[in-house]
């Protein structure tokens, strides 16, 4: 088996790991600044009976909850292309394009060699800035992107070694 084949193989169990770790850490740092949150939220299906990743239980900002859906995606593997988190930004908002009527919604799209989609990396951002402002601890939004990094390249070398 080609070490690139985890990268892009649909049915490879650690990208489906990956993403249900990122997903738990973005959805647990809320709690840090006392904004609860619920993960695959039932209530909000779109007409295929998929539902989004997560969302605030109160508002978040403009009177409004926020909805997010996570996806990491692979510049390595030759199925996506190099610019692949502003395609997948592109392609989560018209997927749930009907919850953002009623949720801001927030699609996180992040590539296995690091960058963050813009509306994602901002959310990101926001929350970051809102656990330190709570904690005064002037470290605790470069940890939460630290741990972001981390999980990538953990899951990285994970799949290339096809563990």
């Amino acid at each position: 088996m080609p070490p690139l084949h985890g990268h892009s193989c649909k049915g490879d169990t650690g990208r489906s790991a990956r993403r249900h770790e990122l997903n738990d850490l973005i959805w647990r740092a809320p709690s840090a600044v006392n904004i609860p949150t619920a993960k695959e939220p039932s209530g909000l299906l779109r007409s295929d009976g998929k539902r989004p990743d997560g969302r605030t239980l109160i508002p978040w900002q403009n009177g409004r909850r926020i909805t997010c859906d996570v996806t990491v995606t692979d510049a390595v593997a030759q199925l996506y292309p190099m610019s692949a988190v502003s395609g997948e930004e592109e392609r989560k908002t018209v997927k749930y394009i009907q919850l953002a009527q009623i949720y801001t919604f927030i699609p996180i799209a992040e590539e296995t060699l690091g960058p963050v989609n813009s509306v994602g990396l901002q959310f990101l951002s926001d929350l970051g800035r809102c656990i330190t402002q709570v904690s005064s601890d002037q470290h605790d939004s470069a940890f939460l992107f630290q741990c972001l990094s981390v999980l990538i390249q953990r899951f990285n070398a994970a799949v290339v070694h096809g563990i």
